[in-house]
């Protein structure tokens, strides 16, 4: 188990960012990444019409899977991302009023952090995990040196510059939670290619944790 919260029943903590994704894309879109084994699923909030998306896609997956926001900023998005059905609210910014919402909702919540103010910002509000962005000016080093300071139960996520071609940097430092954007999805892309890219992402991971 990642965290008693986050990723409770999930074998890899892997989150598909669908930004740019339509509604009449999501179903197969989404489909293909649950069925290669990427069960996490952000939908940012500047993409067309996110929350029908959003909705399309928490209908159909199965309970194990977790679905939700990115991009979220405003408590109203948390409310309109709670009655479309989502779990997963994931932000650029660490904005207290949004994470306890998250959290009276019962979302795992993943706000984005740059600093050791941010994350310890966003800790103290209740956030579930964080999202270490953008990762790839961090490196695995950076973030490593501000999760020193953090609660141990915090899941920690590396997002923005990571892709399978990389895992293993981060998995050697003990980082296994990753958000993963145009290295899974970009605007246009059938949901053949979407199934293809998620299943060399699958065997990175696993190939980099040792599994």
């Amino acid at each position: 188990m990642i965290n008693r919260i986050a990723f409770p029943s999930m074998k890899r903590p892997l989150i598909a960012i669908l930004r740019g994704i339509k509604p009449e894309e999501t179903e197969s879109v989404v489909g293909a990444l649950i069925e290669n084994g990427l069960v996490a699923i952000e939908i940012p909030l500047n993409s067309p019409d996110p929350f029908k998306s959003i909705e399309i896609a928490a209908k159909m997956a199965p309970p194990e899977c977790l679905i939700g926001a990115g991009t979220v900023l405003t408590v109203e998005a948390v409310d309109n991302l709670h009655n479309a059905g989502g779990k997963l609210l994931v932000t650029p910014n660490v904005e207290p009023d949004v994470i306890i919402r998250a959290r009276s909702y019962g979302m795992v919540s993943m706000p984005g952090v740059f600093t050791p103010t941010e994350a310890l910002a966003a800790a103290r509000a209740g956030a579930t995990g964080l999202k270490f962005f953008p990762a790839s000016v961090l490196g695995p080093s950076g973030i490593t040196a501000i999760r020193a300071i953090l609660p141990p139960e915090l899941v920690i996520a590396a997002v923005g510059g990571v892709s399978d071609k990389n895992f293993a940097d981060y998995t050697k430092a003990g980082i296994l939670a990753f958000g993963l954007g145009t290295s899974i999805y970009k605007p246009g892309m059938t949901a053949a290619e979407v199934a293809e890219r998620a299943k060399a992402t699958i065997y990175a991971y696993d190939a980099a944790v040792g599994a």
